[in-house]
C-alpha cells in the first residue's frame, strides 16, 4: 500500500520540468547540453573518438531498424527518403574516405552503407505495402540541391583534386539535413512506435557527439580552429554550422523521446503543429 503513490526521482524531475515556463525549459536544455559538453571534455581526451562513437551509434540505430523489419515485417513510420539520402552521403563519404583517410571511419561507413542499402531494399520491395508513401512527402531535391550548391562554393582547400574536395563537402552538408524527411513523416504521423523512435534518437545522440567535437575543438584553440590554415577560410565555419543545424533539428524530437521514456511510455507522441 505504501508503494501506491510512489514516484521515481526521474518522474518527479519530469513532472517538475513540465510545470516550468517555456523560457525555463530552454534554459534547462542549455544547462544540460553544457554540462554534457564539459563532462565529455573532461572524460574523453582524444576528441576524434567522438566521430568513431557517433558512427557506431548510427550503425546501432540501423541495427534496431533491421530488427524491426525482420521481426515485425513492417516499415511503417520510416522514411524511405531519409534512407536514400543516408545511402547517398555514405557512398560519397566512403569514396572520399578511401582516398583521403582509409581508417576506422572507412570501415564503419562501409558497414553502415551496406545496412542502409538493405533497409532500402526491404522498404521498396519486401515491405512496400506498409510504407507510408503519402506521409513521406518531402521532395529529395529540397535537400540534395542546396547541399550540392553549397559544396560547389564552400569546400576544403587541400591537396586533393577539386571534384573530390567538393564531394567531401557535399556529403557533409547532405548528412546535416538527411534526417529532415524522417522528421517530416513523424510530424505528419505524430505517434511514433518504439523502434523508429529508437533509431531517430540514436541519430540525435550521434549528431550531438559530432557537434561536441567541433565545439570542444573551437574552445581548446580559443576560436583559432575555425580558421584552420589550409582548409579554406569558410570551410570549417560552414561545417561547424552544419553540425549545429543537424543537432538542433534533432534536439526537439530527442526531448519528446526522453519525456516519453521517463514517463514509462513506449510510444512517442509529438505535438500537433500549429
Amino acid at each position: 500500500m505504501g508503494q501506491k503513490g510512489y514516484q521515481s526521482p526521474a518522474r518527479k524531475l519530469l513532472s517538475w520540468v513540465r510545470k516550468q515556463s517555456k523560457k525555463m525549459k530552454i534554459l534547462l536544455s542549455i544547462v544540460t547540453a553544457v554540462t554534457l559538453l564539459v563532462t565529455l571534455k573532461l572524460v574523453v581526451h582524444d576528441h576524434n573518438y567522438f566521430f568513431v562513437v557517433a558512427e557506431a551509434i548510427h550503425l546501432i540505430g540501423l541495427l534496431v531498424l533491421i530488427y524491426k523489419l525482420t521481426t515485425l515485417k513492417t516499415c511503417s513510420g520510416l522514411s524511405l527518403k531519409t534512407q536514400v539520402l543516408t545511402a547517398i552521403f555514405l557512398a560519397v563519404r566512403l569514396y572520399c574516405s578511401f582516398l583521403m583517410e582509409a581508417d576506422i571511419h572507412t570501415v564503419l561507413d562501409l558497414i553502415t552503407l551496406v545496412a542502409t542499402l538493405w533497409v532500402i531494399y526491404m522498404m521498396k520491395f519486401k515491405l512496400k505495402s506498409s510504407y507510408m508513401a503519402d506521409m513521406d512527402n518531402m521532395p529529395l531535391y529540397y535537400t540534395i540541391v542546396p547541399a550540392a550548391v553549397l559544396a560547389f562554393f564552400v569546400h576544403p582547400n587541400t591537396s586533393h583534386i577539386l571534384i573530390n574536395r567538393m564531394l567531401w563537402a557535399f556529403c557533409v552538408y547532405l548528412e546535416s539535413v538527411s534526417v529532415l524527411p524522417q522528421l517530416r513523416l513523424m510530424q505528419n504521423v505524430q505517434i511514433i512506435e518504439p523502434f523508429s523512435a529508437h533509431y531517430v534518437f540514436a541519430l540525435g545522440v550521434a549528431r550531438f557527439l559530432g557537434c561536441a567535437h567541433w565545439i570542444i575543438q573551437v574552445y581548446d584553440t580559443a576560436g583559432a580552429y575555425i580558421y584552420l590554415a589550409g582548409r579554406g577560410y569558410f570551410w570549417i565555419p560552414t561545417v561547424f554550422l552544419a553540425e549545429m543545424v543537424q543537432t538542433f533539428i534533432l534536439a526537439d524530437f530527442c526531448y519528446y523521446y526522453v519525456k516519453s521514456v521517463m514517463s514509462g511510455q513506449l510510444i512517442v507522441r509529438l505535438p500537433t503543429p500549429v
